[in-house]
């Protein structure tokens, strides 16, 4: 059976070897004929740790590696874009 493969953005690289992967799909509702969004968040693990927040990147199905990982970090499509706001707080 082929593995799956999805593109998604990284929400969260807190953990160690791990982040959290927001993937969005479309699809049309059976009843009312709409193009609706779903989002959905897949833990990966990324054994590197080169992925950050706000990166763009394709994961794949794997054995299990903990309770909730089931899926790694095949490559990084596109690095987070830069940008100059400060954060609440963080003006003086």
């Amino acid at each position: 059976m082929p593995r799956r493969v999805m593109q998604g953005l990284v929400v969260s690289d807190k953990g160690d070897k791990t982040v959290v992967v927001q993937v969005e799909r479309t699809f049309l509702h059976p009843v009312m004929r709409k193009t609706v969004r779903r989002r959905k968040k897949y833990h990966a693990h990324d054994e590197t740790n080169a992925c950050k927040e706000g990166d763009r990147v394709e994961i794949g199905e794997c054995a299990p590696k903990s309770k909730l990982k089931r899926w790694e970090v095949v490559e990084k499509i596109a690095a987070a874009e830069k940008t100059g706001t400060l954060k609440a707080g963080a003006a003086s």
